[in-house]
């Protein structure tokens, strides 16, 4: 008995040394099985990469080198010619009874403008009426004392005084004779009614009086202001970074956004010193000949080239697309697969070709059609 006693406690220990042994390999971590996977690279997406099926469908070019000056393009303003601006001067003050033209009229040298009824044409044609009546008496009284003089009667200082007397009654007579001229006014047949004539031939560009208004003569405000337009200037903003590009004498191609398709040649004709403290900008003027298109306040494009030439790639207009305000070409990567790359257009140029500035460089391959492989990625 106690044999199969000792016999019962051994299997039961044994029992529970392999129920522990097989516990502690159960709870032992196994590296490999535990490790995390390992890591894939997923290639990234490019928005702008593409592939078709047939890709042969869709022909390629080369873009050629295109030798071009660089341009510098600016906007400005038609404004008139300072110099070539002349006021229209009243030179009596009083009351405008008539008036002849009209603010943008067209007027000639000599014209009259308007008429102002002024009672400094009295006072002027008074002091004439004076001044004359004293002239006619100094010549009698030199008269009588060159007589009385020959005969030993009066001695030669009474002549002198005489004869200065009768001088200066003669420039009395002058001033007052100017003065009618100047006012405009007929000494023979006097009028209240003073006429104000233009200067000079050309536009009116400024009117300050109206029918019955007041004129206060030189020190007042000009009644007109009559501008010549034959030449006008081109007033530019250029930027402090771009003033390299302009140069005083240089010619400049102006574009007025009234007439897109109509090109002229400005002069610049000045850089101003002083820049702009908010936008950093300075103020360029060109003088342009005016063919009768320009009007003052007209907005334009101005264009500044360089002097040294850039060489530009140059492909089909038709390999550019136009896409939310900018521009693309698709570039091919083999296999079907194309990059749209976008690149900066310049002006059109002979054969159906287009400059690009910047973007691709001769020798580079683009579609040929770009709106064509376009259509196809958007289906």
């Amino acid at each position: 008995m106690k044999h199969l006693t000792w016999r019962i406690w051994s299997l039961a220990a044994c029992a529970l040394l392999m129920l522990a042994l097989f516990a502690c390999s159960e709870g032992k971590a196994d590296p490999q099985q535990e490790a995390p996977p390992p890591a894939k690279v997923e290639p990234e997406m490019d928005a702008n990469n593409f592939k078709v099926d047939h890709p042969e469908q869709f022909p390629l070019v080369t873009a050629v080198a295109y030798k071009s000056v660089p341009a510098l393009n600016v906007t400005g303003v038609v404004q008139p010619d300072i110099s070539r601006a002349v006021p229209v001067v009243s030179l009596a003050s009083g009351r405008v009874v008539e008036i002849k033209a009209r603010l943008g009229d067209e007027v000639k040298k000599g014209q009259v403008l308007l008429q102002v009824q002024s009672n400094d044409v009295s006072g002027a044609y008074q002091t004439y009426i004076k001044a004359e009546n004293d002239e006619r008496l100094a010549h009698i009284q030199l008269d009588r004392a060159q007589l009385l003089y020959s005969k030993g009667a009066i001695a030669q200082s009474a002549l002198e005084a005489a004869q200065t007397t009768e001088q200066d009654a003669q420039a009395d007579l002058n001033a007052a004779t100017e003065q009618l001229h100047l006012l405009g006014i007929d000494r023979n047949h006097p009028s209240g009614i003073v006429d104000v004539v233009a200067p000079i031939s050309g536009i009116i560009t400024d009117q300050q009086v109206t029918n019955a208004s007041g004129v206060q003569g030189l020190s007042g405000p000009n009644p007109f202001t009559i501008s010549n337009l034959e030449y006008v200037w081109i007033v530019c903003d250029v930027y402090e970074n771009d003033l390299d590009a302009v140069r005083v004498s240089d010619y400049a191609d102006i574009h007025l956004n009234a007439y897109p398709n109509k090109t002229f040649k400005g002069r610049v004709d000045n850089i101003l010193p002083v820049l702009d403290p908010n936008i950093h900008t300075a103020k360029v003027r060109l003088e342009v000949p005016n063919p009768g298109l320009m009007r003052i306040g007209m907005f334009v494009t101005a264009t500044f080239y360089g002097k040294q030439a850039e060489i530009h790639a140059s492909v089909p207009s038709t390999a550019i697309l136009h896409l939310h305000d900018r521009e693309w070409i698709y570039a091919p990567l083999g296999n079907g697969h194309f990059k749209r790359m976008e690149v900066v257009s310049g002006p059109m140029l002979p054969n159906g070709q287009q400059e690009v500035r910047s973007g691709i460089k001769p020798g580079d391959q683009v579609v040929a059609n770009a709106l064509d492989l376009q259509s196809t990625v958007e289906q």
